[in-house]
């Protein structure tokens, strides 16, 4: 058979077989796509919800010819009409939006389209990554992603959350999860501090008058100071001595009409400080519990219009920690122990009041521990010298004689500090299992209190041999059971 074809024509059969191939190409592209695609078919008139993934399709098939579709929200959803009966749809975002589709002029369908993210390779990778949290569940909600259920530990849930975060866009990430296990600590700390202190002083001053009035003093160091004359004994003359509580050793010298008085500070001391606390804090694992064995000093504070106002500042053995359940047996704590004394050597004078200063040794940090291990913060090491010398000049140099014109002081102190913690996880306890100190006091009667001078009575027949004899509890204090 043969078919003759001249130029007139050519063009004709050329667009007719581009036309044909283009039409086959394109049923077998939308045939692939129908195959990869959810079907869904209309049925009767009506509202329905139709479900959808971020970057999957749905293919709707329609037993009629569909006139008109219309998708409230294009940017949650893409549509494509393939042909009178099929409907093609494309998730773009998470959200929701409606189909409508029109037949001779009239609504035919109204669909209700919700699109998610895909948390599928979500869960997946969770299984992969935590294979015992079974009880984790994974929800696709609106613009995010869910998570709740249980999980063993609080590390768990740090890596859960940080693999959803990555396939939620802006980190929209719902945390409904419940950690499982133990979530209080007590922490057990000790604070042990040994100081010690050595200090000399060795002061001079003097002081002479004759009965011609002529007289000399010395207030080198403030041991004395210069005062209207109020004892005739001490110094003649225009001018008196006031004499500082320092001095502890005084000596005096008459010749004739001259008088020599000596007034000497020569001390030497030693001091041992010993410093033990042992506080025991309960806390919620992410919460902050704080412990002060102390006290509070106060100090003025001016205001505006000549106001003054009170501020108490603490002192003592003090403690903050914040612990943190990372799972059974791990627990991340941060603590920051302290401890400070008033110390009046550095003390400021403020209307009237006497403000002391803080010596204060603190530390902080963060470590991970089991439950019953203990860590301990040392190397607390502190040691100060001072040596201080007030002297008159060309006399305080002078070989043994210059002694008497120079005051000397020497304070050595040395402190060292040791802080051991140790954390529990603990659980709430059964009251009628625990025994307080009152619960082994007897209160004396009358004849073991005035006769025989007892401060406690005798132990009488134990409690649990008479509840054995009696049906159910009995006493005046019992808990209230409903």
């Amino acid at each position: 058979m043969m078919i003759l074809v001249n130029a007139q024509n050519k063009r004709t059969v050329y667009i007719f077989i581009v036309g044909v191939v283009a039409l086959l190409t394109s049923l077998v592209i939308f045939s692939s796509i129908s195959w990869a695609a959810q079907e869904y078919f209309l049925d009767d008139y009506g509202s329905k919800k139709l479900e959808l993934v971020v970057g999957k399709s749905l293919l709707l098939r329609s037993p009629d010819k569909v006139k008109r579709v219309s998708i409230a929200a294009p940017e949650v959803a893409d549509l494509t009409l393939i042909s009178p009966y099929e409907i093609y749809i494309t998730g773009k975002a998470a959200g929701t939006t409606n189909l409508t589709l029109w037949q001779n002029k009239q609504v035919r369908s109204i669909y209700d389209l919700e699109v998610s993210y895909d948390i599928s390779l979500l869960k997946q990778k969770l299984h992969e990554i935590l294979p015992d949290e079974t009880q984790l569940r994974v929800i696709a909600t609106h613009d995010s992603i869910t998570l709740s259920g249980k999980v063993s530990s609080t590390a768990n849930l740090s890596q859960a959350m940080a693999l959803a975060e990555a396939f939620a866009p802006k980190n929209k990430v719902i945390n409904l999860v419940q950690v499982a296990g133990v979530h209080q600590v007590m922490l057990e700390v000790r604070v042990a501090e040994m100081s010690r202190s050595l200090g000399k002083r060795l002061g001079f001053n003097f002081a002479f008058n004759t009965t011609g009035g002529d007289f000399g003093v010395s207030t080198l160091g403030g041991l004395t100071t210069v005062v209207q004359p109020t004892n005739a004994s001490i110094a003649a003359g225009p001018v008196g001595l006031s004499v500082s509580p320092a001095v502890n050793a005084l000596f005096r010298f008459i010749d004739g009409n001259n008088t020599w008085t000596g007034f000497v500070d020569a001390l030497k001391e030693d001091g041992l400080v010993k410093v033990l606390a042992e506080p025991t804090l309960l806390a919620l694992s992410g919460q902050t519990a704080s412990f002060l064995a102390g006290g509070e000093f106060p100090v003025p504070v001016p205001q505006d219009q000549d106001v003054v106002t009170i501020e108490y500042k603490r002192f003592g053995a003090e403690l903050f920690f914040t612990p943190t359940v990372l799972s059974e047996n791990k627990i991340s704590i941060n603590v920051a122990p302290s401890v400070s004394e008033l110390d009046f050597s550095t003390a400021v004078r403020f209307g009237g009041f006497v403000v002391p200063g803080l010596r204060k040794r603190a530390a902080s940090t963060v470590v991970e521990l089991g439950d019953g291990q203990s860590f301990a913060i040392a190397g607390l090491i502190s040691e100060t010298v001072r040596d201080n010398v007030v002297k008159f000049p060309i006399l305080g140099d002078i070989p043994i004689l210059g002694a008497l014109f120079r005051s000397r002081q020497f304070q050595k102190n040395e402190t060292e500090l040791i802080i051991i913690v140790t954390p529990h996880l603990v659980k709430p306890l059964n009251l009628e299992k625990q025994y307080v100190p009152t619960d082994f006091y007897i209160e004396p009667n009358d004849v073991e209190f005035y006769l025989l001078g007892k401060m406690e009575g005798k132990k009488k027949e134990d409690t649990a041999d008479i509840q054995g004899k009696l049906d159910g509890k009995f006493g005046h204090v019992l808990p209230i059971s409903e």
